[in-house]
């Protein structure tokens, strides 16, 4: 039997645990002060706040977009940035969303975030939110290596900013609160104005005294509002960065019945009502004040914040009361201003002025690093238009290379021996399109060529001359000021503590609508218009300047909305009733004047909604034979200069819009005459941004002229250019696949000329039809012939003046006349 040899038992390094407690303790301080409980001084963010503003950015939360459930928002900085569970990411979430807390929220927030009265928010599985829009301007160019990112808590793919760019003042202007190891931080809100004026100042004067700036900041400008009591301490505070003031509650006496009530309407900063009314009610009910009988709370959403004090009747002075409770309860406190925040990487104490500096200075770095973002872009964009434009002024050498080469690689090496040029300028001259060589795309060049020289200019005198970078920093504040900025709400008192001395009102009725080619905009009311039988004359529908004619005309009610779709794929919204009324010939008013359009775009496609609700989707199709399938609530918010509705290439353009509901079928004409018609479900649901994919193939130089998407009982109505035209019944057009050639729709003649527009038509519907000259001819849709595809099809309008031709048409509803 074989003895086993004791195991010898495992040796530890010796340690004092006197070294290991201290080191232990030197961290954790250090990670508390660092990456919890301060704020950076660039962007007045805690980690935990920063990193709930980028997973909402991530999300893509803007101030117009749909409200997401906190529970998500909270999930995914957990799960991508913070780590820390979501019940503690929560708080901070809400307390960004308060605006007894913030004075501009960072958050837009709906459900019950709690209240004033110290009440809890409500779990965040029942609550929503979004970014506000100071939230937006903090992170505005996040994108641009404005700010350097690391990689976050688990070191994948994904990385968080280090500092967001901060455009919006944050730390002057909601201030914030922290306690870490060893020290505490407590800098209070400021007014968005006064900060503007005070760096304004700053800007002109780099040596301005801090007096100056206390001349626009007179001091904290609280979200409850309330009252300062004396300037001293603001002061003292704003020299050195530590100091204390006395916010006292606003009131006023009411008297009713004999009695008299003291009613306060403005609380100090971050004091709880219901501490206020225990602490009142302790006090009279153990007589330490007998002149009060009752208090009670009668804050409401219609009259604000209201806590009611009554009185003893018999009481006539109430100043002793008031005295009394000024001292004896929350209704004054003292709010101390301790401006202690992270300075690159060290905790640091800031005067007003340093505080100033800090933010003007960050924003210095941001603009810079941004110029350069952009002059590295547009360098790189600058290079290869020479490269196109080598190509353009030598096209036919270019074309020579190009069909004499063996391969993409051969004509790639030969070009880049030929004219000098560099493999990315090679690359983009293969890439290139034949398109691009009309006169009007090489003008297009040209005029692109300058406007990036202008701009590489541009970026270069930012990055050269500072004055021009604090221009852009007092341009950025004027617009921030303009957008959300408001009134003090505290007011600062000379007297020292301890001194006690529209639409329900318009008609719903039918409007004929009208756009013209060059941009104006009127409602007409529908009976000015008349019913004709097919092939008539017409009457004059508006009255249009020489080279004008009407492009667009349809009917909706004043209570609808109006989706103006720009040729650019951008969307603008409008009611009906907010258009300009005008009679049946005058030619309207300039669209620049109703909507804020941008420079250069032009209105190609208008729609009515009724309503945003519902399973519905937004179908848009380009004039290259793209289309995109969206949902209709994704447009029920637009922005007063309009949204991106659907993405286009250099040279598409939008040529239809429409709504379709789950299994409607969709049908595209073409102006050589040829259609297709496919299921809404071959088309999967797309973000309002996406750039859509093939509806159908086009060959040579056909491009899409219509879009319908029809229901039972429906035809479809072709109609030329010369007034020819015919309806056939839908169930001719068999259903396809997305993306073919498609089937013959009408034969394009030289007596009918190409198809302008395609419809889908029932037989109580009316027809408007729209010459190039102005003349408009309305008629039943059931009185043009129903025949078969392959065919010509029959006159549908006769010109009044020879030359005229057929611009565009539309359906009007029989009921709705």
């Amino acid at each position: 039997m074989t003895e086993t040899p004791p195991t010898s038992k495992p040796s530890y390094p010796q340690i004092l645990l006197e070294k290991e407690m201290q080191e232990s303790y030197l961290n954790y301080s250090m990670s508390v002060i660092l990456s919890r409980a301060l704020p950076d001084v660039r962007d007045g963010l805690k980690p935990s706040q920063r990193r709930i503003l980028v997973a909402m950015d991530d999300l893509n939360l803007g101030p117009r977009a749909k409200y997401r459930k906190c529970a998500k928002i909270c999930g995914d900085t957990s799960g991508n940035y913070h780590p820390h569970g979501e019940s503690v990411i929560y708080p901070t979430l809400v307390g960004m969303a308060q605006p007894f807390t913030m004075r501009y929220p960072l958050v837009d927030s709906q459900g019950n975030f709690g209240a004033i009265d110290g009440s809890p928010p409500a779990a965040m599985r029942y609550t929503e939110a979004r970014m506000a829009m100071p939230t937006v301007h903090l992170l505005e160019d996040r994108d641009q290596d404005t700010v350097d990112v690391q990689p976050n808590y688990d070191g994948k793919i994904l990385n968080e900013p280090v500092v967001l760019p901060g455009r919006f003042p944050n730390l002057l202007c909601n201030g914030t609160t922290g306690i870490a190891v060893g020290m505490a931080t407590s800098l209070p809100p400021h007014n968005l104005k006064e900060i503007a004026n005070a760096l304004y100042k700053l800007l002109d004067n780099p040596d301005v005294t801090l007096d100056e700036l206390l001349q626009e900041v007179p001091g904290p400008d609280f979200p409850t509002g309330g009252i300062i009591m004396g300037r001293s301490g603001i002061r003292n505070a704003y020299v050195t960065g530590r100091g204390s003031v006395t916010v006292r509650a606003k009131y006023h006496v009411e008297e009713k019945n004999k009695r008299k009530y003291i009613v306060f309407t403005e609380v100090p900063y971050q004091v709880r009502t219901v501490t206020i009314l225990e602490r009142i009610a302790h006090l009279a009910k153990t007589d330490q004040l007998d002149t009060i009988a009752d208090c009670n709370d009668e804050t409401n959403s219609r009259v604000g914040l209201r806590l009611v004090v009554e009185l003893k009747r018999g009481v006539d002075d109430e100043t002793v009361t008031v005295n009394n409770l000024f001292k004896l309860t929350p209704l004054q406190t003292r709010f101390s201003i301790i401006n202690l925040a992270i300075d690159r990487g060290q905790p640091r104490t800031f005067g007003f002025k340093a505080l100033l500096e800090a933010y003007r200075d960050h924003r210095v770095d941001v603009i810079i690093r941004r110029s350069r973002f952009q002059l590295r872009k547009a360098e790189e964009r600058l290079h290869i238009l020479e490269g196109l434009r080598i190509a353009v002024q030598n096209i036919d050498a270019v074309v020579e290379i190009i069909k004499t080469s063996a391969n993409p690689e051969d004509a790639r090496q030969r070009l880049i021996d030929r004219f000098s040029l560099s493999e990315t300028q090679a690359r983009a001259i293969l890439d290139m399109r034949l398109a691009r060589l009309t006169g009007l795309e090489i003008e297009k060049l040209e005029a692109e060529y300058e406007e990036v020289k202008t701009n590489i200019a541009w970026l270069q005198r930012v990055l050269s001359e500072p004055k021009l970078r604090f221009d852009i920093i007092r341009k950025e504040m004027e617009e921030m000021v303009a957008m959300y900025g408001d009134e003090r709400r505290t007011v600062i008192s000379d007297e020292e503590v301890g001194d006690f001395v529209a639409e329900d009102l318009i008609a719903e009725e039918m409007m004929v609508v009208t756009v013209s080619h060059e941009g104006y905009v009127k409602r007409t009311a529908l009976d000015q218009y008349r019913s004709q039988n097919r092939g008539g004359k017409g009457v004059a529908g508006a009255e249009t300047k020489e080279g004008d004619f009407i492009e667009h005309l349809f009917v909706a009610s004043t209570h609808d909305y109006i989706l103006f779709f720009s040729d650019r794929g951008r969307v603008y919204w409008r009611k009906v009733y907010e258009l300009p009324l005008f009679g049946r010939q005058a030619k309207g008013r300039a669209l620049a004047n109703v909507l804020e359009m941008q420079p250069g775009e032009r209105l190609n496609t208008v729609l009515r909604v009724d309503t945003f609700e519902g399973e519905r989707f937004l179908i848009t199709a380009t004039r290259k034979g793209l289309i995109k399938k969206t949902e209709l609530a994704a447009y029920g918010r637009p922005r007063e200069k309009g949204i991106i509705a659907v993405s286009l290439e250099e040279d598409d353009s939008l040529i239809g819009v429409g709504i379709c509901k789950p299994g409607d079928t969709i049908v595209l004409g073409t102006a050589k005459g040829m259609a297709i018609r496919f299921a809404e479900s071959d088309a999967r649901a797309m973000g309002r941004q996406a750039y859509g994919v093939r509806g159908i193939k086009l060959t040579g130089d056909d491009q899409v002229v219509g879009m319908a998407i029809p229901q039972e009982g429906h035809s479809i109505l072709t109609v030329c250019e010369k007034g020819y035209g015919k309806r056939t019944a839908l169930s001719e057009y068999r259903l396809q696949g997305r993306g073919g050639q498609g089937l013959i729709d009408i034969k394009t003649t030289e007596r009918n000329g190409r198809a302008v527009g395609l419809l889908a038509v029932a037989d109580g519907d009316d027809i408007m039809m729209i010459t190039r000259l102005g003349q408009i001819v309305r008629t039943p849709a059931s009185q043009i012939s129903l025949i078969g595809r392959n065919t010509q099809g029959v006159r549908c309008i006769s010109f009044k003046t020879e030359g005229d031709s057929l611009v565009s048409f539309t359906m009007v509803p029989r009921e709705d006349a």
